[in-house]
């Protein structure tokens, strides 16, 4: 699954702050999914989180999970559409705190 979220109004992102932006939103996703399913019942787990673009910044977040055949009933597509949100969520609460610094 991939989610695109587009954020305006941003001075030039250093590469370091676009980094940040990336690492919090696959941090956020991985931990998502692991507070809802064990572990040991992931076969396979890949989140990838790209940034592209300058003022207009466009965040791209990728999950693909694979979950063990013990977890027959588990919708596995809800997992991860919730961990895309929750991914969302972090990254556009660290680009509205980089605005209000960027104010100052």
């Amino acid at each position: 699954m991939v989610e695109v979220l587009e954020e305006a109004g941003l001075a030039n992102l250093t590469s370091e702050q676009t980094e940040e932006v990336c690492k919090l939103g696959e941090e956020t996703a991985r931990r998502y999914v692991l507070s809802k399913v064990a572990s040991k019942k992931i076969e396979k787990l890949d989140i990838s989180v790209e940034a592209e673009g300058t003022n207009l910044l466009t965040l791209k977040i990728e999950i693909d999970v694979a979950l063990s055949p013990l977890l027959k009933g588990f919708d596995a597509q809800m997992l991860v559409d919730d961990a895309v949100k929750e991914a969302f969520k972090s990254a556009e609460a660290y680009l509205r705190e980089l605005k209000c610094h960027l104010k100052k």
